[in-house]
């Protein structure tokens, strides 16, 4: 009697699909080029001769990169959400919306990435601002 969950059947066709998902790694071509991947793992200390492992690590990377930034795009919604709230009497002129260095920040650190980022320190609130975008 054969007590283990996972016949051999299961087991090929696990690693048929996995073979499959490496092959489909060879006609993608990634966001991230192959070259960049290359170079971060090289810097950190992984040689790998296998364009499929690095494509994967460009996928995973593109995955996590846009998981990040879904998030941040969340956490801007949220904070101008707030912003028109306490300001109903003004209508908010510009829809766009503007991601902050805080938004990213948030973001981040639900993936465990904390970002310590130096304050910006400007003489008056308008400063750095483009002047035609100035509320009077």
């Amino acid at each position: 009697m054969n007590h283990n969950p996972q016949s051999s059947d299961g087991k090929h066709d696990d690693d048929s699909a996995l073979s499959d998902f490496l092959a489909s790694l060879m006609d993608y071509a990634p966001t991230i080029p192959d070259e960049l991947v290359e170079h971060y793992l090289a810097k950190s200390g992984f040689q790998c001769p296998d364009v499929r492992l690095i494509r994967l690590v460009a996928v995973a990377t593109q995955k996590f990169v846009a998981e990040v930034a879904s998030d941040a795009l969340q956490h801007c919604k949220a904070r101008q959400a707030a912003v028109v709230k306490d300001k109903r009497e003004k209508q908010q002129k510009d829809k766009r919306l503007i991601l902050t260095m805080d938004d990213l920040s948030k973001s981040l650190r639900e993936y465990g990435v904390n970002v310590k980022h130096q304050e910006y320190f400007a003489g008056s609130p308008s400063t750095g601002i483009d002047p035609a975008s100035r509320e009077e």
